[in-house]
């Protein structure tokens, strides 16, 4: 697997999840040391002066009026990971913590946190030896960045807390003695640049943002297929129609739905019939709403490009000046709006798409589909819980739609007295992708049943999605267990099998 360099420079969305998901290792470019070493000697400086810098020689927080005796410097960064290592709940996912840590990693590689090159070098390691520390649900209310999910991943480098290593859970004394590394003993200033920061919040958006730009592509193919199935027009998908109106979604999501159904001998069999004057809103105005998705999608992308050229610390280290100045740059504000939206966009994909199984399903509005794609219905339910479940995620959907970034809650003596709430933003946007991209594959599930009821061929890029879902999935001729089924095709959109399929048969979509 190809590895990501660290080198102090911005990261793309993809590199990230390479290490988070596809656990690509992390190596550390020679040119790093010689890039953080400015920085580590304005910190030395300071200390030897005895100037008063926040968080090198004073409490942190409220505390942050308390000098510190400069024999206990050393300790302070210990004692501030120990302390803010204070999460509870269940452990988050290991590649949201992978994420974190590179991001973190190369944060500290650009320079201007006054570390030493040996943390990068360190957090690197643990990434490619596969040790994860354990970093638990709730702790993180995303004002000083991701203060409680970093100090547990710091927590680990100095062996202490628990991490998995390669699936298996230890300490982390356990886990670095095995793999033949020392605890790190922090030096001033280290134990706060290991902490103050928004990654976890930056991780989960990398993550949200890669696999919805997915399931939207795999939302325009299974409207497509809807389409079909549901007898439905194709002209509301005309260029000048979307010209009028000229968002760059929509504009993409229409083109998508034209060339998905080109070719449709299904469509064409019926486009001057009576019932095809004005189709439902979930089939006509489907480029309306995948593309208003797609453009809350894109300017999520933009804050996080940015985010991921950004060096997030407090307080920073100007090597260039010689001074270190506490300012504000840690508030995750941008990254809350962001995953904010990102959730919102998702519980409307959702949300479409479960009304299009719904017609599908329902003989009085599916032009002539067998009830619930049943073909000996009563005997059999066909896909009637099927659309259940959707409408059990779309209801979970909209409830991670409640914006997160707007319930701040102060804390440390309320000099933290607004907050972002971006790690909670960024849970909610992971959980409602993956919902959506199950809403989705059951409306797969379900237009691949509903084509096959249709005398007339579908067009290239359908039949070529049906053919791959039956090699997966065979038709439901009677009832039959059917979970499996929904989480296998849920996975297909979730993974972009639905669109390579449409792909190789049409090119790429947009």
């Amino acid at each position: 697997m190809t590895p990501v360099l660290l080198t102090g420079d911005p990261l793309s969305i993809d590199s990230v999840v390479a290490v988070a998901r596809d656990r690509a290792p992390a190596v550390v470019d020679p040119s790093v040391a010689v890039r953080m070493a400015p920085a580590r000697r304005v910190v030395e400086e300071a200390v030897a002066r005895g100037d008063a810098v926040y968080g090198i020689n004073t409490g942190f927080g409220a505390l942050a009026n308390v000098r510190i005796d400069p024999s206990a410097t050393r300790e302070l960064q210990h004692a501030i990971v120990r302390s803010h290592a204070a999460g509870t709940g269940d452990p988050v996912s290991e590649e949201i913590v992978r994420g974190m840590m590179l991001l973190r990693a190369r944060t500290l590689a650009a320079g201007h946190t006054g570390a030493r090159p040996l943390l990068v070098e360190r957090i690197a390691s643990l990434l490619t030896l596969g040790i994860t520390p354990v970093v638990p649900e709730f702790g993180s209310v995303g004002a000083s960045g991701d203060l409680a999910p970093l100090a547990h991943c710091a927590l680990a480098l100095i062996g202490e807390g628990f991490v998995w290593a390669n699936g298996e859970l230890l300490p982390a004394s356990h886990a670095l003695g095995r793999a033949g590394l020392d605890s790190l003993l922090l030096e001033p200033k280290e134990g706060l640049a290991l902490i103050n920061g928004t990654d976890g919040m930056l991780a989960m958006a990398c993550l949200a943002i890669h696999d919805f730009e997915i399931v939207l592509r795999s939302a325009d193919v299974t409207c497509a297929m809807s389409v079909e199935a549901l007898l439905a027009t194709d002209r509301p998908y005309a260029p000048d129609i979307h010209a009028l109106r000229p968002h760059p979604g929509q504009i993409a999501s229409a083109e998508n739905l034209r060339r998905l159904t080109e070719g449709s001998a299904v469509i064409a069999s019926h486009r001057t019939t009576a019932h095809a004057v004005q189709d439902a809103y979930s089939l006509r105005c489907a480029p309306q709403v995948h593309g208003a998705c797609r453009d809350a999608l894109a300017y999520a992308r933009r804050v996080v490009e940015i985010e991921l050229a950004s060096e997030i610390d407090n307080p920073t280290v100007f090597h260039e000046s010689g001074s270190v100045e506490s300012a504000g740059n840690f508030h995750g504000e941008p990254l809350a709006f962001a995953l904010d939206m990102i959730a919102i966009a998702a519980s409307e994909c959702a949300s479409i798409a479960e009304r299009r199984t719904d017609r599908m399903l329902d003989p009085a509005h599916s032009n002539g589909l067998p009830a619930f794609l049943a073909p000996e219905a009563g005997v059999n339910s066909g896909f009637m819980l099927a659309q259940y479940t959707q409408a059990a995620l779309v209801a979970e959907c909209r409830r991670l739609a409640v914006p997160a970034s707007v319930d701040s809650i102060p804390t440390s003596g309320t000099t933290e007295d607004h907050v972002s709430m971006g790690w909670h933003a960024g849970l909610k946007a992971i959980r409602a992708v993956d919902a959506a991209a199950r809403v989705v594959g059951i409306e797969a599930l379900c237009a691949a049943q509903a084509l096959e009821f249709r005398a007339d061929t579908p067009s290239a890029a359908t039949d070529a999605v049906r053919h791959v879902i039956r090699a997966d999935v065979p038709a439901m001729m009677r009832d039959r267990f059917l979970a499996p089924d929904i989480e296998r095709v849920g996975e297909m959109a979730r993974d972009g099998a639905l669109v390579a399929a449409a792909e190789e048969a049409i090119g790429s979509l947009a």
